[in-house]
């Protein structure tokens, strides 16, 4: 096995070959995390998958591989840390809080993400970020700090602005995908971003499943919806296609 360090922003970056996708362990502020990246082509269109309040686990290794399967390069992110993947509710409550609490904190993991992207040659300028559940709030929140990538989508996701936020910055389309039965995250926060992405003239388009609970993409959970995942797994395949030209 080979090890490569790349420094780029005071952000070291070591490379473990994993088959076809890379295993990277980056530090952020002296912190240590471990990302995944995969990527069939340099020049591809870049995902930046943003994982949910697990952790970055198979999950999102699983769906990274099937988006390079589609020609596309992608990094799977770690906003929580090496080897935290937690299991128990209470931790996973615990991880997401402290970064909802620190917002500053979670726009530097998501810029430094693309950074570690970049470094591996990954064409950033055309870029799509996507995330689950708590990585859905991630993804919002990368959207309103004004990041200039192409667009932004969300399964499942954390739809509420915190009151000292708004969109006013953002750049890049907004595809938002929801499950009309999730009790988690309701149909009038749903409502309510939609007031707001609108009052802000903000390109989005928002979808509903029915039936489909939090969480539905979640392979062989009691929450996943085949419909609904396949449903809204092709509706973003499109958005792809249609953002990253």
């Amino acid at each position: 096995m080979k090890t490569h360090l790349i420094a780029l922003l005071g952000l070291i970056i070591s490379c473990s070959a994993n088959a076809a996708g890379q295993h990277l362990n980056y530090d952020v502020n002296g912190k240590s995390y471990q990302g995944y990246y995969i990527s069939q082509a340099s020049d591809a269109p870049l995902v930046l998958l943003i994982h949910d309040w697990d952790g970055l686990t198979d999950y999102e290794i699983t769906r990274a591989n099937m988006l390079a399967d589609m020609g596309y390069s992608v990094f799977a992110a770690d906003l929580f840390g090496t080897g935290i993947r937690p299991t128990k509710m209470q931790d996973k409550r615990q991880h997401t809080g402290e970064l909802y609490k620190d917002r500053t904190k979670m726009r530097n993991l998501l810029t430094s993400a693309l950074n570690i992207a970049k470094a591996q040659g990954a064409n950033t300028s055309n870029t799509v970020v996507m995330g689950y559940c708590f990585g859905g709030a991630a993804v919002l929140e990368m959207a309103r700090s004004g990041a200039k990538v192409k667009g932004f989508a969300t399964f499942h996701g954390g739809l509420s602005t915190p009151k000292d936020q708004n969109y006013s910055q953002t750049e890049g389309k907004l595809l938002i995908m929801h499950g009309s039965a999730d009790t988690a995250i309701t149909m009038s926060s749903f409502a309510a971003l939609a007031t707001e992405l609108e009052s802000n003239k903000i390109d989005h388009e928002m979808i509903t499943y029915s039936g489909a609970p939090h969480a539905f993409t979640v392979f062989n959970s009691d929450r996943y919806r085949e419909d609904a995942d396949k449903k809204s797994w092709q509706r973003f395949t499109d958005f792809l296609s249609e953002v990253t030209q």
